[in-house]
């Protein structure tokens, strides 16, 4: 199936299984991302001008907002809530928004809302200037993987093989490696070099070679086929495209949802991957790549441009009362910016006294403003129903 020798080369692997005996195999290695494009044809310079169109567009409505981070963590749990769908970790969309980020009640939603900690952890760091590195990549993989089984195991480059999906003709006893649909890089000095060359090609400036969409599409493929850590590269890698887009500075905002779309179609996310590697499709790969982000970025704006629409619904409910403080417009800011909250992070965040956070949940939820998730009368979590609706939608 592998065609194109300048994409990679295929290496032999072998091991013991404890059952079945010894095996042998072979495992795909990328070769080093070019310092320039791929020959792409017509179609594909054309969608990844409609997608730079629409990557502006939605950084233009960004900064166009009194707060443009405002949005960031709704945004970041819808994303985290769909790019662990794609891996397996499901839970419903509402749970996700309103869980408590440091009491998660299940497993999914542990290992869910780490994307969010993870993703926080990596925009910051690349705000703040510093490089895309082994050690930082590790670290995200670290943080996203805590509390779960393979906690142990993580925030390293992994140190054994891993297989990737299962063909459907594969024989149901056989060998791991035989059955699966691609195998990545074998652990060891090469996977470790080949990840420290992917840092450094993401690190560099490629404005004059490399359009930052097409930058992106190519980083995102070589971090999929080098599959470096152990568990969560899907959901990393798709986290690393925003990164990249903000580290080039087409997002000054990193506020984008690009999982869903290539959820719906995860059969061809997985093949277009795939042809890179087997025939050196790139143009194939990269066209598919950019109709995602244009997809991605209007759904996006769309979304941000109705949660501004109930934020300014929600206020101007308040202006029609009869409360007047300021801090009841602080406390709408919150509940769009947290689609769930407690009364001491209302304290903490708006400068309140707890009896006077208190009263003001209260007097919001008297007003309709606000609402008490569940019943229970210890650490009582609070959500604007209106924000919810708005996030759970599929807006148009």
């Amino acid at each position: 199936m592998f065609q194109n020798a300048a994409t990679g080369s295929l290496v032999p692997i072998s091991g013991t299984d404890p059952v079945l005996g010894f095996w042998q195999h072979q495992a795909f290695v990328p070769s080093p991302l070019p310092s320039d494009m791929p020959p792409l044809t017509s179609p594909t310079f054309l969608a990844i001008a409609d997608a730079r169109a629409a990557l502006a567009a939605l950084d233009s409505t960004s900064r166009q907002l009194p707060n443009p981070t405002l949005l960031r963590l709704p945004t970041l749990r819808r994303e985290a809530q769909s790019t662990s769908a794609l891996e397996g970790t499901y839970a419903p969309l509402a749970d996700v928004l309103t869980a408590d980020e440091e009491n998660a009640p299940t497993a999914e939603l542990v290992e869910i809302l780490n994307y969010v900690r993870m993703a926080r952890l990596g925009f910051g760091r690349v705000a703040d200037g510093q490089s895309i590195t082994v050690s930082l990549l590790s670290e995200l993989q670290g943080v996203l993987m805590r509390g779960s089984p393979l906690q142990s195991s993580s925030g390293r480059v992994r140190d054994g093989q891993v297989v990737i999906g299962r063909r459907a003709d594969a024989d149901p006893v056989g060998f791991a490696a035989h059955a699966a649909r691609f195998v990545p890089s074998p652990p060891g000095i090469r996977l470790e070099a080949s990840l420290r060359d992917l840092a450094d090609w993401m690190q560099a400036d490629h404005v004059d070679q490399i359009d930052p969409v097409v930058a992106a599409a190519m980083s995102h493929y070589q971090f999929e086929t080098l599959h470096p850590f152990r568990d969560g590269n899907g959901r990393l890698g798709r986290f690393l495209i925003v990164l990249h887009l903000q580290l080039t500075g087409v997002l000054g905002e990193p506020t984008l949802t690009v999982s869903p779309w290539f959820e719906a179609r995860r059969t061809e996310y997985y093949d277009r991957l795939f042809g890179v590697s087997a025939r050196g499709d790139w143009d194939g790969f990269v066209q598919f790549f950019a109709r995602g982000l244009q997809a991605a970025a209007d759904q996006t704006r769309l979304q941000m441009v109705a949660l501004v629409r109930v934020q300014t619904e929600l206020k101007e409910r308040l202006r029609a009362s009869a409360l007047r403080a300021d801090s009841a417009h602080a406390l709408v800011d919150l509940a769009v910016a947290n689609p769930s909250f407690t009364v001491r992070k209302v304290e903490a965040e708006l400068g309140l006294s707890y009896a006077r956070a208190n009263k003001l949940v209260r007097q919001l939820v008297e007003l309709d403003i606000l609402q008490q998730a569940g019943s229970s009368t210890y650490d009582r979590r609070f959500f604007a129903p209106r924000v919810l609706q708005s996030l759970t939608s599929d807006v148009q």
